[in-house]
């Protein structure tokens, strides 16, 4: 335990016309400063998660945060990406500055901003983040290539439609609580199942109501070292914090598998001498409901194949013996890929310390977090417990 979150702030994610980059950044820095109740000139270090990928004409961001404040000028600042996962590099960069002892308090961003993108840029521009050599001519951008796995993993262990429609059902069920979320309407099980004009299949198995939504927003939190943070009014602090790297392309791994995840997780859980049945709750990497199928498994909640048994018998659900997704995840939130894994890691802070609202989680005493960038290409696990 080296590290614990002693501020954070949210934009709400979505269609966001009247922000920019700029100000989105502005704004959740400014406001997790306030929160954690850290003085801008105290800030030793600056990290802002931007996968941009050419969402945005506006490049080398990291700058940008010390528009926030001027006592932010000439603060170390540095931007990261890696992916999807490339809010959760940013939060592990700055644990890593933190445990060097380079840092006494870092400040950590996460934004984006899709929607002014045209559509079909938008797949292009995720399609990056795929090899290239191999992949980028995939029908559908990044919906096809999870379209792809839903496929094989039909074929091996049969229809999981139902599974599938369960778990999208779930997350926008909870995304109705979250403030934040870009979708908050409870679309119920039959819509979800059923194709339809308006949940149309996107990618092979895989229907609207299968596909996170493309997103603007921002988060960011505020992390201290353990001293710092227990002389302030909260913290959040990391029982464990595991990256993994696997290949990029799906043709050197057995893609149905998630192993870089399932190791992420074994390290995260040994690294906090936990069982995953000892967490209170999950926010996982939803950005397509059969990713979440696959995460069951590779958290290690069922078997390899029957993921369908989590949500099928309400493990997973709200009132379940493991929550997953108590936020709506990435399907009702939204993912705006640079702000998600900080957004996860301010959510989770926020059940911890009890102020989760309607999304809370009864009794939240362990939470995890699982990131990925890619097909899970970069997987990032956090385990978050409050100190006070």
């Amino acid at each position: 335990m080296t590290a614990c979150i002693v501020g954070f702030a949210h934009s709400p994610f979505g269609k966001l016309d009247a922000e920019t980059v700029e100000s989105l950044i502005v704004r959740v820095a400014t406001d997790a400063l306030a929160d954690a109740g850290v003085e801008p000139r105290d800030v030793d270090e600056i990290v802002l998660g931007h996968f941009n990928g050419g969402f945005s004409a506006q490049d080398f961001t990291a700058s940008l945060v010390l528009q926030a404040s001027p006592d932010l000028r000439f603060k170390r600042a540095t931007r990261v990406e890696n992916a999807c996962a490339t809010g959760s590099a940013a939060v592990h960069q700055g644990l890593k500055a933190i445990a060097a002892g380079s840092a006494r308090i870092v400040l950590v961003v996460g934004v984006e901003q899709m929607t002014r993108t045209p559509p079909a840029e938008i797949g292009k521009n995720l399609l990056k983040a795929s090899y290239v050599k191999d992949e980028a001519d995939i029908e559908g951008g990044f919906a096809g290539i999870f379209g792809k796995i839903a496929g094989l993993y039909f074929q091996k262990y049969g229809d999981q439609s139902d599974a599938l429609a369960m778990i999208a059902a779930k997350n926008h069920k909870n995304g109705v609580g979250n403030p934040y979320a870009q979708m908050r309407k409870d679309l119920g099980y039959d819509f979800c199942r059923t194709e339809s004009d308006k949940n149309p299949f996107v990618a092979g198995p895989l229907k609207r109501t299968d596909c996170s939504p493309v997103s603007d927003g921002a988060a960011a939190l505020v992390l201290a070292d353990v001293e710092t943070a227990l002389q302030l009014d909260k913290a959040i602090a990391f029982r464990a914090a595991a990256h993994v790297q696997d290949f990029l392309p799906m043709a050197k791994r057995d893609i149905l598998k998630f192993e870089g995840c399932a190791l992420a997780w074994k390290q995260a859980l040994a690294q906090a001498g936990i069982a995953i049945t000892d967490l209170s709750f999950v926010e996982t990497h939803d950005c397509f409901t059969v990713a979440e199928l696959i995460e069951y498994e590779a958290m290690g909640l069922t078997p390899e194949g029957q993921g369908a048994r989590a949500i099928a018998e309400g493990w997973t659900q709200k009132g379940g013996k493991l929550p997953v997704n108590p936020s709506g995840g990435l399907k009702a939130k939204g993912h705006p890929i640079g702000a998600t894994g900080v957004s996860m890691h301010v959510l989770t802070a926020m059940q911890l310390g009890g102020h989760a609202g309607d999304i809370q989680v009864k009794d939240a005493r362990l939470g995890g977090i699982f990131n990925m960038g890619g097909a899970a290409v970069a997987n990032y696990v956090s385990i978050l417990e409050r100190i006070k």
